[in-house]
């Protein structure tokens, strides 16, 4: 049985460059970061001052039903609103209400979720302090005062699958669903999956969604001991780069089979056509030189979406713009699809919109979906030197043509992981 065809029919995306997938794309052809002061708190005194926030970050902008803020966190609220926005889009609901009793139920049983969701930011467990220090270390005190100190509303609101849940109640949609926290690689992942479930027959539409919000004091101390965060700006394989700096957002799509969108004249926006994934096993932090796992999740990605190298139009790459990351990723690449023209051109958007790490890389496609649609390649505003060793990438400082309708785009995570997805635009 040949397998269904997997169809993108509705998207939505939030970070600090915009709030639709749109707004996101243009900042970026304006040259235009998102990256400045933080001011979720004070930085006084702080190694890294920067990072890509959601400047008058608004609660009910992003989730109106204020109740629900309660059991909630921030990053769970940018996971609902980029999926408000592709479920709209793709018309589920408004198709859904015009079915008779049956055949909506049929319908919310066979619409599935999958999430890629962060590992929890250090923030969640904030709300202990005050009480660890009222207590002086002593257990039996913490523990009396616990219960009347620390919402009980904690254990909800810290849940990994919050999006997953209340995705489902708010619309109704029963069908499979998981989710997925494998670091920078969960969002990539949620839509190879979500892609996976219609061409195996398990839902006739998904929807597939990544969020993090990373930017917390605990969260950007440890990276920068870590020696992964810059000082202002991700330079992506510039020979001047020094590290990434955290964002947030999320980023969506609705996915569904070709019939599911034929039965109800649905808009089609582009489609899945592949991914590949694959683990480098040699450390938490540690990469391999050569790039070996990005090029087999790439070999991996083409050979699911039955392409060959010629046929990607453009490269989204992770350009995360640590020294070693982006060292290897250029290496992969190059293997791949050689170097000079031969080669498509590459672009890389963690420049203007942060690392989103758990939203990075469905973020990421969504935009470069967008991208494909107004045919550019846009261009790395902090690209002032291609560093030697990523010698021979199409990269440029100045927007580019895709040579194709096809998008393959880049993602890496801890522990050596590597996903890789292939769409196409409508």
């Amino acid at each position: 049985m040949v397998a269904p065809r997997v169809l993108i029919t509705g998207t939505g995306a939030v970070c600090g460059s915009g709030m639709h997938p749109a707004d996101i794309l243009q900042a970026m052809r304006d040259g235009r970061s998102s990256i400045g002061p933080i001011g979720q708190w004070d930085t006084t005194g702080w190694p890294v001052k920067v990072a890509a926030e959601i400047r008058d970050f608004n609660p009910r902008a992003l989730v109106e039903d204020r109740k629900l803020h309660k059991l909630i966190r921030r990053t769970d609220m940018l996971g609902l609103y980029a999926a408000a926005q592709a479920i709209d889009n793709a018309g589920f609901i408004a198709h859904r209400d015009t079915l008779d009793a049956d055949a909506a139920a049929t319908f919310s049983d066979r619409s599935g979720i999958y999430v890629g969701s962060g590992g929890g930011a250090y923030n969640s467990q904030y709300e202990f302090f005050p009480l660890m220090t009222q207590a002086h270390d002593d257990p039996g005190a913490f523990g009396r005062e616990l219960g009347s100190t620390v919402n009980p509303m904690w254990l909800l609101r810290t849940l990994p699958n919050n999006v997953l849940c209340h995705v489902g109640i708010k619309y109704n949609l029963k069908g499979s669903n998981a989710c997925i926290t494998n670091h920078s690689a969960g969002g990539t992942l949620s839509v190879i999956e979500a892609a996976e479930a219609l061409r195996q027959g398990e839902a006739d539409r998904t929807v597939a969604i990544g969020h993090d919000a990373t930017i917390e004091p605990q969260m950007v101390l440890y990276y920068h001991r870590c020696g992964l965060l810059a000082q202002d700006a991700i330079r992506p394989f510039d020979a001047a780069r020094g590290g990434s700096l955290f964002g947030e957002g999320a980023g969506a799509l609705a996915l569904e089979t070709e019939r599911s969108a034929a039965e109800r004249g649905a808009p089609v926006l582009g489609e899945v056509l592949g991914g590949g994934y694959a683990s480098e096993a040699t450390g938490l932090l540690a990469i391999r030189d050569d790039g070996n796992g990005v090029k087999r999740a790439i070999t991996g990605a083409l050979g699911d979406a039955g392409l060959a190298p010629v046929d990607i139009g453009m490269i989204v790459a992770h350009g995360n713009g640590t020294r070693g990351s982006d060292a290897s990723e250029a290496a992969a690449i190059g293997e791949v699809f050689g170097t000079g023209t031969a080669a498509p051109p590459v672009t890389a958007f963690k420049w203007a919109i942060g690392h989103l790490i758990a939203a990075a890389g469905i973020a990421e496609a969504v935009i470069a979906l967008e991208a494909l649609r107004e045919r550019v390649v846009p261009g790395v505003a902090t690209l002032d030197r291609l560093d030697p060793q990523c010698a021979g990438l199409r990269i440029s400082r100045e927007a580019q043509v895709p040579r194709s309708d096809v998008a393959l785009i880049i993602c890496r995570g801890f522990a050596g992981t590597n996903a890789a997805l292939i769409i196409r635009s409508r």
